[in-house]
């Protein structure tokens, strides 16, 4: 019987696309994942990975044991987990991933869940980049789509409604002038969420549905809303934001909302991860906690 150890060893040299990079994931020395795979491949009687100093290559045959190999240690997650689900107290570590511009209402809810639950470890990756779940390890990822996930292996749990709008400086505001023409946004400086160089587009969605792509080139581009906010309230410019982002900006009249009737389609704020079957009771709780508390912090937030 092959040692589960050398087949986690394998998974990992391949998910992390070398020996080097997945003995820092496993602070393992290279030299040992080196030798369990070499091991590995002697009792196989095949060779799983190409190597030498200047490239790293899995064969075919590697791929397909690989294949195989994620399916037995996602067993053994659940195994694990159907025992840890029996001992109380959800506890060991959880990665979770998310986008910058939800980490502001984030923030409290994951501080008040680490309090809940003290013996969990959470590591946080928040980017506006999609993480690939399996490959990178991440055990929970909340996204914002218009779309929602179609991959198969991914089970999706909808949280609420994402909308963006179009403020400004009250002193931008009536820099517009009242006009009614959201194709004025071309010709105006724009502050934007985009993360490419260059030109930009904003999809809006105005009376009657109506679709209309506003090319601009932004004078701020920037993943994060709370420095875009910043900079609308600056008066640097016209930003589209999401509502819960700007909310008490709004009440406070410190920004305003311009071309009312336009708005980027709606997205839905929603949880993914690789399974309902089997999951760690830490990953379960951090779940059935964002779905209880974010969808009310949104909606609070974007209330007017």
């Amino acid at each position: 019987m092959q040692d589960l150890n050398d087949l986690f060893f394998f998974s990992e040299v391949v998910a992390n696309g070398g020996f080097a990079s997945a003995g820092r994931v496993l602070r393992q020395p290279k030299s040992k994942l080196s030798r369990r795979v070499a091991q590995l491949e002697e009792r196989l009687g095949v060779r799983l990975i190409e190597r030498s100093s200047r490239r790293f290559r899995v064969t075919d045959v590697g791929q397909a044991f690989y294949d195989h190999c994620q399916n037995v240690m996602t067993e053994v997650k659940r195994a694990e987990a159907a025992v840890a689900a029996t001992q109380g107290e959800p506890h060991g570590p959880v990665r979770f991933s998310c986008p910058l511009g939800l980490m502001e209402p984030l923030s409290g809810i994951l501080a008040r869940f680490m309090d809940r639950y003290p013996r969990v470890k959470l590591q946080v990756v928040a980017t506006n980049r999609r993480v690939d779940l399996i490959a990178e390890r991440i055990d929970v990822a909340l996204r914002v789509r218009t779309s929602l996930d179609t991959d198969a292996a991914l089970t999706v749990r909808k949280l609420a409604r994402s909308r963006r709008i179009l403020v400004a400086s009250p002193t931008w505001a009536e820099r517009l002038g009242g006009t009614q023409d959201v194709e004025t946004l071309s010709s105006v400086p724009t502050l934007s969420a985009t993360e490419q160089p260059g030109q930009d587009v904003w999809e809006l969605i105005g009376p009657e549905q109506r679709t209309i792509a506003i090319r601009h080139e932004p004078r701020l581009a920037c993943g994060d809303f709370q420095a875009l906010r910043e900079a609308a309230l600056a008066g640097l410019g016209v930003s589209l934001l999401p509502d819960h982002t700007c909310a008490l900006d709004l009440r406070s009249g410190r920004l305003v909302q311009v071309f009312p009737d336009w708005h980027a389609p709606d997205g839905t704020v929603h949880l993914v991860f690789t399974s309902r079957r089997g999951l760690p009771p830490p990953v379960s709780a951090l779940i059935d906690y964002l779905a209880e508390h974010l969808r009310d912090a949104l909606m609070l937030e974007a209330e007017t």
